[in-house]
């Protein structure tokens, strides 16, 4: 079983314009709220810790979650009103962001709310901007440090600055819980918005010293890459038609920890030892169920039937 923790709110895609009226398309959504879905559709069993609002949009949350197969037992309800992330899409389908929860639920969350885990819990994923606004931040800082020698850490930065606006804020956040991390997978767009021009593979590397034992980037069109003990695996991208891109990290995500539970290891050490081939089929399984979510509108992740017997 997963547990994936952070953020859960309304994604607003802001639409056309009629005489003075503005279209809006509201989903639920948040990073972590889509890896949460991502691996429920994949046939995975999987909870999800977040503060959630006890208002109408709230509610709705909590259902999407349910009705998707998402165990929320864990998650505190708060008289706090519910995050809206407003999307604009460009030509290209990519997606610009402003966001709206100052004193929202999905920030609420404290050391003290953190649920004790059942053994069958085997892997806990984090991410996004509920690792770098507080009390959240230390509170999901403090179950990575409990939990880490117990079950396998994830951690994807998905750098909101628009959330947080502060890089330094994030350059820590990011070195601190790569450090407690066993699986780091990071865009190449937030890796270079962290870190300047500095190389992937010297930050993998580092990352790697530091206590990870994989490292993925992804490169959206031009595929992704990984670094682990044995060395560094490169898989294009699917060529497809591209819809727009929101949700394709989570599903990059939600997928490779699908795979590594399909192929029996969520463990550290089975990480360190996948070898060429094995991270091709990761990064491979990984990249085609993003393609899937890119192909239509929103973070509307694949099925694990669309994927074929891929592990």
């Amino acid at each position: 079983m997963f547990l994936v923790c952070g953020e859960a709110l309304f994604d607003v895609f802001i639409g056309s314009e009629t005489d003075n009226a503005l279209h809006l398309d509201a989903r639920p959504g948040g990073s972590p709220f889509n890896v949460a879905i991502g691996l429920a559709r994949l046939g995975q069993r999987v909870a999800f810790l977040s503060g959630i609002a006890k208002d109408m949009l709230g509610d709705r949350l909590v259902r999407t979650l349910a009705r998707e197969g998402v165990d929320t037992r864990p998650c505190p309800r708060f008289d706090a009103p519910t995050t809206l992330g407003m999307i604009e899409l460009d030509a290209a389908g990519v997606p610009h962001y402003a966001f709206y929860g100052n004193g929202a639920a999905d920030r609420l969350l404290s050391a003290a709310q953190l649920p004790e885990l059942d053994d069958d819990v085997r892997a806990i994923h984090v991410g996004s901007y509920a690792t770098a606004v507080e009390p959240v931040a230390s509170a999901l800082e403090t179950l990575l440090r409990r939990e880490r020698d117990r079950r396998l850490i994830a951690y994807d930065p998905n750098v909101r600055l628009n959330v947080e606006p502060s890089l330094e804020r994030w350059h820590e956040r990011a070195d601190t819980l790569a450090g407690l991390a066993h699986l780091v997978k990071i865009s190449d767009e937030d890796l270079h918005l962290l870190y300047g021009e500095i190389d992937e593979a010297a930050l993998a590397a580092r990352w790697l010293a530091a206590g990870a034992k994989l490292i993925v980037v992804t490169r959206g069109a031009d595929g992704a890459s990984a670094w682990n003990a044995i060395g560094r695996t490169d898989v294009r991208a699917p060529r497809i038609t591209a819809v727009d891109t929101v949700g394709a990290g989570d599903t990059f995500q939600a997928a490779m920890l699908s795979h590594l539970a399909e192929t029996d290891r969520l463990e550290p050490a089975a990480l360190a030892a996948m070898d060429a081939d094995a991270l091709t089929r990761l990064l491979d399984f990984a990249a085609r169920a993003a393609a899937i979510t890119c192909s239509r509108r929103g973070a509307d992740m694949p099925r694990r039937a669309e994927l074929g017997n891929a592990c």
